[in-house]
Parts: C-alpha cells; structure tokens; sequence
C-alpha cells in the first residue's frame, strides 16, 4: 500500500533504575510511547514495532540520574504519506480492541 513501509532500525532505549525489575516491560512501554505520533527521525507515524534486543547486556550510564542503556534492533511499520497521495482505505470505527475501515479512494 503506498504511504507504508517496513525501516529497520537500531535504537537505544534508557531504562530508569527503578524499572530494571522488569526491563522487557520498560522497554515494551517506551516503545508504545511512540505508536501513532508522527517522529521527525523516521519521517513519518510509527503503526507497528517488532523488537529485538542486540545482546543480553545494558550500559549504565554515569550523572546525577543514572539510567541503563539498552540497544535495540526493531523493525517498524511506518505511515509516511506525501502530497497527492491516493489512500486506499479510511478508518470507520476506531476501539481498544481493533480499527474498522473500508476500502475507497481518497486523495490527501
């Protein structure tokens, strides 16, 4: 479909001390943070992840706040449309549990 795409992507996600109990969660809650906003990095509104963590491993970083920095390979779903764009669906019903949407041409 024109408007998505699948970017591969090495992110660094900073886990508070605090959080380390449960570091997968963390990292599942950080990475939620970003579903459905439009993100200046990937150029467009992240729909979907798939996360991977590189290594078994995470940095703690030195300061006042001192925080665990945990590598990532994810790959994300992106939405990115431009100018012209004929979309093929547009969303009917949007719920917690699941999106209805219809198929018909729409220009942007």
């Amino acid at each position: 479909m024109e408007g998505l795409s699948v970017s591969d992507a090495n992110l660094v996600v900073y886990v508070h001390p605090s959080q380390t109990k449960n570091v997968s969660e963390a990292i599942l809650r950080e990475l939620s943070s970003l579903l459905f906003k439009f993100n200046e990095t990937f150029d467009g509104v992240v729909l979907a992840y798939d996360v991977n963590p590189s290594n078994n491993f995470a940095r703690i970083l030195s300061g006042v706040h001192p925080y665990c920095a945990v590598r990532l390979k994810a790959k994300l779903l992106l939405f990115s449309p431009k100018a012209d764009m004929v979309l093929g669906s547009s969303f009917v019903c949007v719920s917690e549990s699941h999106n209805h949407f219809f198929h018909e041409n729409q220009r942007l």
